[in-house]
């Protein structure tokens, strides 16, 4: 459930009427903004259903109800929408990036219905950022297309068996974040990651710092050993339902044949839902989202970015063997 907004120079939390005339506030700012004009005039239906009520109020719980950073943000997110074009994504297009089942969405639901979406890391078979977050872009647009009409977040659950370092990047990490937070904010509702070895930890601390609190108080460290995170999993799923992997008593194993078939038919549901007659390859050169530091007046080369991170890693990795010896 999503916590009361409080309201804007007042001590008490706004009502729904005060809601709405926020998500119009939004809505207008946006319709005058030029950099949007060529999407409403290209793609009047995408654009519609991006400016609806629920898409808006998504924006403004995730930047507080700040009219200005929410026009700011919302306006960011279409534009990238325009060039990147996510709903044009298929499943042939990423299709070799998804066959090791490093990413995709399980046939369990949480106990309020939210889809699920499994992610391996042991199984990463790219070393493409590009690739990887189209991939990423594709599976959350999966996962939107199939919540049920009354939910509007996605659980992650992050599979931590036969992990190690080199399944990750910083810089992958990084896009990751920002695609999560900045292009589907208020999308995820909670982020699992279960039995993260020892070394992960100093890992996490070096990213943790990108994610804004909101979505860092979303992820939760459940271990298979320990009685009080297990009670996590327990809550939110019914147990019948879960895969073994997680704790759960469902034998499912991913099949790529049958993943396929599904998102090709999904792929065709989405195509009949939003009034296309087709979809097309993006293009190539898009660049998956503008960089999340070139903004920042302090940002440095992502090369000298990621040189420092790993560093850190190290030094962290090396207090934390440290403490273990001792």
């Amino acid at each position: 459930m999503n916590p009361q907004p409080s309201r804007l120079n007042s001590n008490g939390p706004l009502t729904p009427e005060d809601q709405q005339k926020l998500i119009i506030e939004v809505r207008e700012a946006i319709n005058k903004h030029k950099s949007i004009e060529k999407m409403k005039e290209n793609s009047p239906n995408e654009f519609s259903r991006y400016c609806s009520d629920a898409s808006i109020s998504r924006y403004l719980r995730a930047r507080n109800w700040n009219i200005k950073k929410t026009v700011k943000m919302f306006e960011a997110s279409l534009i990238w929408r325009m060039s990147y074009k996510p709903e044009e994504i298929l499943w042939e297009h990423v299709a070799a990036e998804g066959e090791t089942g490093k990413i995709y969405r399980s046939s369990c639901k949480d106990k309020n219905g939210r889809v699920v979406l499994v992610l391996r890391p042991r199984f990463q078979n790219s070393k493409s950022t590009r690739a990887q977050v189209k991939h990423l872009v594709y599976c959350m647009e999966n996962a939107i297309l199939n919540l049920p009409s009354d939910q509007e977040q996605m659980i992650w659950l992050i599979d931590f068996q036969g992990f190690n370092l080199s399944h990750v990047s910083i810089k992958s990490t990084k896009e990751t974040a920002f695609i999560l937070q900045e292009q589907y904010p208020e999308r995820l509702a909670l982020a699992i990651l279960y039995n993260p070895p020892k070394f992960f930890e100093p890992f996490y601390k070096v990213v943790k710092p990108f994610l804004e609190p909101k979505t860092a108080n979303k992820v939760k460290f459940v271990y298979s050993d320990d009685p009080n995170t297990k009670t996590i999993m327990e809550n939110l799923f019914c147990m019948e339902e879960l895969e073994s992997a997680f704790g759960g008593k469902h034998e499912e194993h991913f099949d790529i044949k049958k993943y396929a078939e599904k998102m090709k038919e999904d792929d065709a549901k989405r195509t009949v839902l939003y009034g296309r007659e087709s979809c097309s390859e993006p293009s190539s050169n898009t660049n998956p989202a503008p960089n999340p530091y070139h903004d920042n007046e302090e940002a440095t080369d992502i090369n000298a970015v990621k040189e420092v991170d790993e560093e850190e890693i190290s030094m962290e990795t090396q207090k934390t063997n440290d403490g273990q010896t001792a």
